[in-house]
């Protein structure tokens, strides 16, 4: 019930939608074949984020072009389930959240690069 409130307030689908029966089935295949953050890579606090919200159009709940996975880890210092799913307020939507998440998951590659040659030129000089 605590998440369900939770959920309720960051503007995530309403209490009193009805998910298809289909939907935990749907969901475990698409982490079976998407198991890591499409952004940052990580594992932890997975969602199967709905590009076309559930709320929007029910009929895209179990469409599998309309899933991909997002994390709420954290890890990289953002949430891209919420950066990217939600471009910062889980009471929007971002319908160009593909080409968004390829935009970020460069960025941090870029990032992580930056970093690795910064470390090694420390520990030559």
């Amino acid at each position: 019930m605590i998440k369900k409130t939770k959920d309720l307030i960051q503007g995530k689908a309403p209490i009193t939608a009805k998910r298809s029966g289909k939907w935990s089935r749907v969901r475990g295949i698409h982490l079976a074949h998407n198991p890591k953050c499409a952004i940052c890579g990580g594992t932890a606090k997975l969602e199967v984020h709905h590009i076309i919200p559930f709320h929007v159009d029910p009929s895209q709940e179990l469409e599998p072009s309309n899933l991909m996975t997002l994390c709420e880890s954290a890890s990289y210092g953002i949430v891209c389930h919420l950066l990217v799913g939600h471009l910062g307020n889980y009471r929007q939507f971002n319908p160009t959240c593909r080409v968004d998440a390829e935009i970020w998951k460069k960025k941090l590659l870029d990032a992580k690069i930056k970093k690795v040659n910064h470390v090694n030129n420390l520990q030559t000089h």
